[in-house]
């Protein structure tokens, strides 16, 4: 299948990669020149423009965007309403907050086009290989136009349509919700080992609580990894830095009146690092660094 991928970030250019290996024609546009570079190595077709993007496809066009939140995507969406037909079909896989993927919807939907709203999971990693992937979009006859995508690109039983638009970056928000709790309670338990009195290996806790144990997880296996690279991560700063889908899927509970105080205390704990340095926020920070290539802080 012949789509666009427009934003070639640290996604973007994975899912570029595992689009062409899983036998799709990609074009491929991003503002910046080195990434285009990327996207031709790896056999991708680049554009010179959105339009020149839009121009060099099928003649149902699908055009999947991969860019940051908020104006970036808002921006992008707002010209592709202009610039494709009836019936074509727009991906938005970024992390964009529920309420503007319905503003989105309408906005294409106006104008015949169709719109999908696509939660993207497990980091660059899986975005290159047996990624994970919630997708949100009005007409589900048109979604099994693209379902070979997602099946291909996804691990196995990795996607899923959730019905009506929005619904995918709704998912995926709460997934991030429960992504913070998790990995709050992972560096805490690190903590408390830190200062206690016996001398673990936390590289060796991290190995052994990821085989057999109640606990065991890809966070488990990213902790074990991050801990390999540096034991006590002397070399970050514990400022644990938040891309926003926490707050609002806090936004969201305290407006249906839904009880979550783990998700509610991780957040507060991401504000709190901003102020001072804790193993608890070390941890978290190298988590987030290892799955999603999240910047960190050194020392």
């Amino acid at each position: 299948m012949k789509l666009a991928m427009i934003g070639l970030g640290k996604m973007g250019i994975n899912l570029t990669e595992n689009l062409i290996r899983n036998n799709n024609s990609v074009v491929a546009f991003d503002l910046n020149e080195d990434s285009k570079k990327d996207a031709a190595k790896l056999g991708a077709e680049v554009a010179d423009s959105l339009e020149d993007a839009v121009v060099k496809l099928d003649q149902q066009k699908i055009v999947w965007v991969m860019l940051p939140a908020g104006k970036p995507t808002n921006s992008t969406i707002d010209q592709l309403s202009q610039l494709l037909n009836k019936d074509d079909i727009v991906i938005d896989g970024g992390n964009t907050f529920y309420e503007d993927s319905l503003r989105h919807n309408e906005i294409l939907k106006a104008n015949g086009i169709n719109f999908f709203d696509a939660g993207t999971s497990g980091g660059m990693s899986g975005a290159n290989h047996d990624g994970n992937f919630m997708i949100g979009g009005d007409n589900a006859e048109v979604f099994k136009t693209i379902e070979p995508i997602f099946e291909g690109i996804a691990q196995k039983d990795g996607y899923l349509y959730t019905g009506k638009a929005g619904s995918g970056h709704y998912l995926k928000m709460v997934h991030n919700g429960i992504e913070y709790g998790m990995m709050q309670s992972i560096a805490e338990g690190f903590d408390v080992l830190e200062h206690s009195d016996f001398n673990y290996d936390n590289e060796a806790v991290a190995k052994v609580w990821s085989n057999g144990s109640v606990i065991r997880g890809w966070l488990m296996e990213l902790a074990e990894s991050a801990f390999s690279k540096d034991p006590q991560l002397d070399e970050l700063k514990g400022v644990m830095h938040s891309s926003g889908e926490g707050k609002w899927t806090l936004d969201e509970a305290l407006k249906l009146q839904v009880p979550t105080p783990v998700i509610a205390l991780s957040l507060m704990m991401r504000y709190r690092s901003m102020e001072d340095d804790t193993f608890t926020g070390k941890v978290v920070a190298a988590l987030r660094n290892e799955f999603g290539g999240h910047d960190v802080d050194k020392k």
